[in-house]
């Protein structure tokens, strides 16, 4: 009994370390690979918003033409044009569909085939090419190109002065940026309640401002697997990074369904924050994805 508890807490310990400043400062000295440097804060981004903006919007445009039959009460809420513009996608689409002779049910592709479909590649995971790493993330399909959104980081957004003490004991899935907001990623225990509490409060009626798919085993939303990258090591550079978007005000109000962050407090005057995942580089099939977990701004 004593070495399994042993084991236990050791495993435990592995995983929370990377959270836990005094060691973080003590070893980061050792780790010269595991960190990121960058010359200022505004300078953290490797692709513009405008380009994060674009993939998000291609791949939940695609996603809501998928689920097309399960929108009936979004888009009787729509305006004329807007819903114009869905269903001459979606005949499109059926027309597609018919010439490349795939007779489906309604529901056409998984969500990791409309990502591979959309993007040129899927991912999901599986256990980690690292000792003792748990689960990791993976390219399971295709190709991830240089500069591509791979992954969404998922979760309750805090800002600084908001609590999350209780919801941060043990929790090694607390992701903070870089003004200090912080993005608590875990899909158990008292943040899985915070964050379906904040997700119902903030429903209108059928339109949903967020995706809470990701807490369970059928994932609307195939990027919501972010807070699964592990970190790179002195051995294992790291391929892709932390990057952080706010969502602006003209986002689709019916795509918004599949963005997998909420706030905690209601707030109309702060954009939502997200954290995407970018490819450093080109990464292959069967490839795992590593990031720096700590960013330094000298």
């Amino acid at each position: 009994m004593p070495a399994r508890l042993l084991r236990g807490l050791r495993q435990r310990w592995r995983r929370y370390k990377y959270r836990f400043v005094p060691w973080i400062a003590v070893n980061l000295r050792h780790n010269p690979r595991t960190l990121r440097y960058v010359p200022e804060a505004s300078k953290d981004k490797v692709i513009s918003d405008e380009d994060v903006l674009g993939t998000l919007l291609k791949v939940f445009q695609a996603l809501f033409l998928n689920d097309f039959n399960k929108q009936s009460e979004i888009l009787t809420i729509l305006p004329s044009p807007v819903k114009s513009k869905y269903e001459e996608l979606r005949t499109r689409q059926q027309q597609m569909v018919k010439l490349g002779k795939r007779h489906q049910p309604q529901n056409i592709f998984k969500p990791e085939e409309i990502l591979y479909e959309t993007l040129g590649f899927s991912v999901g995971r599986a256990a980690s090419s690292l000792m003792s790493a748990g689960r990791g993330v993976f390219v399971t399909k295709g190709l991830v190109p240089k500069g591509a959104v791979v992954s969404m980081y998922p979760g309750t957004i805090y800002q600084k002065h908001e609590p999350i003490f209780f919801q941060s004991i043990g929790n090694p899935f607390i992701f903070r940026c870089l003004d200090g907001v912080l993005i608590d990623g875990n899909d158990k225990g008292i943040s899985k309640v915070v964050y379906r509490s904040c997700s119902g409060r903030d429903q209108l009626g059928p339109l949903k401002m967020s995706d809470n798919t990701w807490l369970t085993l059928e994932t609307h939303n195939p990027l919501a697997i972010g807070q699964y990258v592990n970190n790179c090591s002195n051995d294992r550079a790291a391929n892709v990074c932390y990057q952080e978007f706010d969502v602006p005000a003209v986002f689709p109000v019916e795509l918004k369904q599949y963005l997998p962050n909420i706030a905690y407090s209601y707030d109309k005057q702060s954009p939502l924050r997200c954290v995407v995942l970018v490819a450093l580089r080109d990464i292959k099939q069967g490839e795992e994805f590593f990031s720096n977990y700590y960013t330094i701004v000298s």
